[in-house]
């Protein structure tokens, strides 16, 4: 109920409607606020004429653009107005609903009249003023009648009342002896209000008050007439109540100036009851309230009694509401998924920010444990430098001191005045000065470490990807959705279609196709790439498949699609295969007729493999010269094109001429028949895979025993013939009646 509040309040003062009336226009608008909006005009200068002078702007120019959907001014003055030289220039108001407002126009007080207003009587409304609806900004110049030409909305003023009445005060329960307590529940059948206790007590859930209605109290206090519904009255006899409507004008009339003859003889002659409700669609099409009195009969007006009226009336209004509730539960169940994307988008966002910091963290931890690795190198680069600086001046150190001490012990011996024994030491000195000089020569005072530090950092590259830190495409693609109006099977072939969800973001850099073996078995990729259709070929005929399709991207491969199970055709339908044919093969008919333009035997094949099932064919001969020897069968992939079909192990096959047919295989010869074939002869071909045989038929007669068993894997249909034979293939056609599919025998059924 709280959501009907806005329909209730007025759009020019923002409250609740207080004797409203009906526009033109369908808007409801209160008696005092339609005075407060009202605007005057000259006496000689009608709205048009203002704007055809193009003198004077107003405010209220903007509505000159909703004049075309307006209805034109021969229709009881209603039409739009531009400014008018006489209009105030004040700012327009805007109401507490946010609507345009015209400022109250004051009128010119009547020369000469100096009387006072009586208390409680309305000024009277000015000549030539005009009325513009806030809400639609639709204008209308008034009548004579004023504002009494307009209808008072009395059902909205009693929806008012009750809505008003049912926010008044808490409701109370009605059976409370003391102080009553807050009603919980009203019965619709008692017209009680209970509370939990009373209802218990008073009101069990058993026997005939179980069948009673219980509803809360705000809807209760909602559907009782808590005042009388006020009568309206007519606009040209305010002290008549109204009981007649006019279909046409969509008038209501008191019946004192129609009388009830008057009014049965137009039901009668007037508005039959299949003309009523199309003069009520027109009238409904047409809303206007002409300058007519109300109560003068048009001789042509058909008018009713209003209770007639008002059930086809209230139909109309029950079914569009079904349709706006429709879409209201539509919207309902919408804003439901919006909030919980809501709900979902804050799961998601704490989550990722989870994630993000988690993986911030992780960078942050790496980089500190390669910063300890670095400064680990830094430390024992430095430690080596150290120690070997420090073992070269612990070296130096040394050899220092034995060269200064051989110094000095070489100055004593040249202070000694022993001539013979310096002389018996002098050559071994000498030679240990030249030995010590020699040993100082050999780098010894070279540094062996300097004192810089060869280690550079290289953080370019890193700095730079941190700055280029940025979020990629993380996530494997969503499920993909298969598009079933286009998914579909022809003979052996699939073709299927799908797409990523509507809000999918995620980039898709391929789709897997995947299909079962037809058999219940497991699933095999038969696509991979960017497409989004796919063909499927070479399927077997009469099988159920089941398909399913994935995405994927760096990230990795998303989940399946729903499966979809396809049926392949039960009858194979094929023609002649063009690319595989021999060269001299002549086609025709839509490949299904062939003949040669060689002497030679050429081979050409079906377009369609068959693996599994039970299939029949046949061929007819159109042309039949010189009696040659066709040969028709079945062959592999892979078979000879240039010779008889059978002369090589890839091909099974019965050649016939006009006396009598063989069966051949690999250049074999066997089950030599009589009965050849002419012009118009039918020549048939069973292969039935559940036995794994091939069976040939003459004019719907079978040539011979079973020709071939034990076939497994996939044949093509194909025949062998020269340029004096010309035949047209039938396909989809039934098995024939004399073989039943797993007989032990089948040639005891031939007749």
């Amino acid at each position: 109920m709280d959501e009907m509040e806005e329909e209730l309040k007025c759009p020019v003062c923002g409250s609740f409607y207080r004797e409203p009336i009906i526009l033109p226009c369908s808007h409801n608008i209160c008696l005092a606020c339609a005075r407060n909006i009202l605007v005057q005009t000259p006496d000689a200068e009608s709205p048009q004429s203002s704007r055809a002078s193009g003198s004077g702007v107003s405010d209220y120019d903007y509505l000159d653009l909703d004049k075309m959907s307006l209805y034109s001014e021969a229709d009881s003055g209603y039409g739009s107005y531009g400014g008018f030289v006489s209009a105030p220039t004040t700012p327009c108001q805007k109401s507490p609903n946010g609507v345009r407002v015209f400022p109250p126009t004051v009128p010119q007080p009547p020369p000469q009249q100096h009387l006072l207003p009586q208390p409680g009587s309305l000024p009277p409304i000015p000549r030539n003023s005009c009325i513009t609806c806030p809400q639609c900004h639709r204008s209308l110049i008034l009548d004579d009648r004023g504002l009494r030409g307009f209808p008072k909305n009395r059902v909205l003023e009693g929806v008012v009342d009750r809505y008003q009445q049912s926010k008044a005060a808490a409701l109370k329960c009605q059976l409370c002896e003391k102080s009553p307590k807050e009603a919980t529940v009203m019965c619709e059948q008692c017209d009680v209000f209970y509370c939990d206790p009373c209802r218990l007590r008073c009101h069990p859930p058993r026997g005939p008050l179980a069948k009673h209605r219980l509803v809360p109290p705000a809807q209760g206090r909602i559907s009782r007439r808590t005042s009388p519904r006020k009568i309206s009255t007519c606009t040209e006899h305010e002290l008549e109540n109204l009981s007649m409507y006019c279909v046409q004008y969509s008038l209501h009339t008191p019946d004192s100036k129609l009388t009830q003859m008057d009014a049965q003889q137009a039901l009668i002659q007037d508005a039959p009851k299949n003309k009523l409700n199309e003069d009520r669609q027109s009238s409904d099409n047409n809303l206007k309230f002409p300058a007519l009195p109300a109560c003068s009969p048009e001789p042509t007006t058909a008018r009713f009694v209003m209770r007639d009226v008002t059930v086809p009336h209230q139909g109309q209004l029950s079914q569009a509401l079904n349709g706006l509730s429709d879409r209201a539960t539509e919207a309902k169940e919408f804003l439901v998924q919006l909030r919980n994307t809501v709900q979902h988008i804050q799961e998601n966002g704490v989550e990722f920010e989870a994630c993000l910091v988690a993986q911030c963290d992780a960078l942050i931890d790496a980089l500190n444990r390669r910063k300890a690795q670095l400064l680990s190198r830094v430390n024992k680069e430095h430690e080596h430098k150290l120690k070997v600086v420090r073992d070269q001046i612990s070296h130096c150190t040394v050899k220092l001191r034995q060269t200064t001490g051989l110094m000095e012990y070489c100055l004593e011996v040249i202070k000694e005045n022993d001539p013979s024994g310096f002389l018996q030491i002098s050559d071994a000195l000498i030679r240990r000065v030249h030995m010590t000089e020699s040993q100082w020569g050999k780098g010894t005072l070279t540094p062996r470490m300097t004192s810089d530090f060869d280690l550079t950092l290289d953080s370019g590259p890193l700095l730079q990807t941190i700055h280029q830190l940025d979020f990629v495409q993380m996530k494997v693609p969503a499920a993909p959705m298969l598009q079933l109006e286009e998914c579909c099977t022809q003979n052996n072939s699939a073709t299927l279609s799908w797409k990523q969800p509507p809000l999918s973001t995620i980039v898709v850099e391929g789709y897997i196709l995947e299909l079962d073996d037809g058999n219940g078995g497991p699933f095999r990729e038969v696509y991979v790439g960017i497409e989004t259709i796919c063909t499927v070929d070479g399927l077997h005929f009469n099988s159920t498949y089941k398909s399913r399709v994935k995405a994927f991207n760096a990230s990795g491969v998303g989940q399946y699609s729903k499966t979809l199970i396809m049926q392949t055709s039960e009858i194979a339908w094929f023609t002649f295969d063009t690319a595989t044919a021999h060269p001299d093969i002549i086609f025709s008919n839509d490949n299904l007729t062939v003949t040669c333009n060689s002497y030679d035997d050429r081979v050409v094949m079906g377009n369609s493999a068959f693996s599994r099932g039970v299939h029949y064919w046949e061929m007819t001969v159109d042309r039949y010269d010189n009696h040659p020897d066709p040969a028709f069968g079945i062959a592999r992939g892979d078979v000879l094109k240039d010779v008889m079909l059978g002369k090589d192990d890839k091909a099974w096959a019965m050649y016939v001429d006009n006396n009598r047919s063989w069966f051949m295989h690999n250049n074999s010869h066997t089950n030599r028949t009589d009965g050849g074939i002419s012009k118009g002869s039918t020549i048939g071909v069973l292969l039935d895979f559940t036995r794994r045989i091939v069976i040939f038929l003459i004019n719907d007669e079978q040539q011979g025993p079973v020709a071939f068993d034990a076939l497994e894997g996939v044949y093509y249909p194909a025949i062998s013939l020269n340029r004096n034979v010309q035949v047209t293939l039938h396909t989809g056609l039934p098995i024939p009646d004399f073989y039943t599919p797993g007989e032990a025998d089948p040639t005891s059924s031939v007749c």
